[in-house]
């Protein structure tokens, strides 16, 4: 199937979509506007039986692959979380949770380009600098986020994080990068007054240049300080205003968001959605202590797009006002991307095995696409032009 490059894509390459199907160990490849026309399906994990033979046979890997499977994979594997695409469109970089690994597939033959495994026993989020060289992956047991060159997969830097880092995000271009630790999500250890068992959650940023910390930001103190001692401080999915300026994050147990002011290093507002009168009060039967999990902001800075996770819905919320929209209805929303274009938030739709386009501008669901076993993670990136595989 052949589709013309998206406006602004190098040349010989095309724009898209990559859907990382967690419990499938698959990536779909989706047209990233328009009509979302899916172009294929990638392997993440061709390597399958030897990864297995290496964890069957040491007694402590075996253990930590069912741990992930019986803790943040919910009773299953996690072969896909985090994904993105080379600037030459050849190959597509995955975190594999269940084998504590960052590779690289060649989109043209399907083979391993190269594997990194990461310290300790669980891969998790990534990012990818601005300039497309370099890829940050959390490594959470280790409370470590390795930096890799992402043509060979040969580590540039790496950084100490609080407990169980999660996402990460390059800004000022890349000067600096930003890692968030959640703590341990994973335990059944909820109630509130159990959180001291969570672990050391802070914002952790480093100078690109060499990797040193340059300052940790505890969001518990800030909560406090706005009089919210009832908030976990565990910061989840973020997205920056524009400019940098403003930081918009979610955090454990709680249905909304929070406002963050750099200049004056304090919380501006926190805005609540509704709560589904039909989520479980039991905050142990939510995903790894989340309530809603996945933001996005549109790119000229206005609106902001949230999945209720547990609350099964979407919305976008007026950046100024901080009114919500409809609550457009979803099945457990994981994740939250802007497509390519900047019209259109799109989610993943984890119970549902699909992915949905939400229209910025008037808060309506445009499409759903079908996808693989439990879609979390959507990024934007690029194949060859014309490229396309088997569905």
């Amino acid at each position: 199937m052949t589709v013309a490059p998206a406006s602004g894509a190098p040349e010989g390459v095309q724009e898209v979509m990559f859907v990382g199907n967690n419990w499938d160990g698959t990536a779909d490849v989706i047209t990233s506007t328009g009509g979302y026309t899916k172009l294929g399906r990638i392997d993440i994990i061709p390597d399958k039986d030897q990864r297995m033979r290496e964890i069957l046979l040491n007694p402590i890997k075996l253990a930590y692959f069912l741990g992930v499977r019986e803790t943040a994979g919910q009773g299953h594997d996690q072969f896909v979380d985090d994904l993105y695409s080379t600037p030459d469109g050849r190959s597509v970089v995955a975190s594999r949770p269940s084998f504590a690994d960052v590779v690289s597939i060649d989109l043209v033959t399907g083979e391993l380009k190269w594997r990194f495994p990461v310290s300790g026993n669980r891969s998790d989020h990534m990012a990818i600098s601005p300039d497309g060289q370099s890829v940050a992956v959390s490594a959470s047991t280790s409370n470590t986020v390795h930096v890799l060159d992402i043509s060979t997969g040969r580590e540039v830097g790496k950084f100490s994080t609080g407990d169980a880092p999660h996402e990460n995000v390059f800004t000022q271009g890349g000067r600096y990068l930003w890692n968030m630790a959640i703590g341990n999500v994973w335990t059944p250890l909820d109630a509130k007054e159990l959180d001291v068992t969570k672990g050391n959650r802070y914002i952790t940023i480093v100078d690109t240049s060499n990797f040193t910390v340059v300052q940790k930001i505890d969001m518990r103190e800030r909560l406090d300080a706005f009089g919210r001692h009832d908030l976990s401080d565990a910061v989840r999915p973020v997205s920056f205003s524009p400019d940098e300026a403003t930081l918009y994050f979610q955090v454990s147990f709680f249905h909304g968001f929070v406002e963050y002011d750099l200049d004056s290093d304090r919380i501006t507002r926190i805005k609540e959605l509704p709560k589904n009168p039909h989520t479980s009060p039991i905050r142990e039967t939510w995903v790894n202590d989340s309530r809603h999990h996945g933001m996005s902001m549109n790119p000229a800075g206005t609106r902001l797009c949230i999945a209720g996770t547990m609350d099964d819905y979407v919305t976008i919320v007026d950046r100024s006002s901080l009114h919500e929209g409809p609550l457009v209805p979803a099945a457990k929303p994981y994740w939250a991307t802007i497509n390519g274009d900047g019209r259109h938030c799109v989610i993943s739709e984890s119970a549902a095995d699909q992915v949905t386009a939400i229209d910025f501008a008037t808060g309506q669901k445009v499409v759903s696409i079908a996808v693989g076993d439990h879609p979390q993670r959507i990024r934007v990136g690029q194949v060859p032009t014309g490229w396309s595989t088997p569905l």
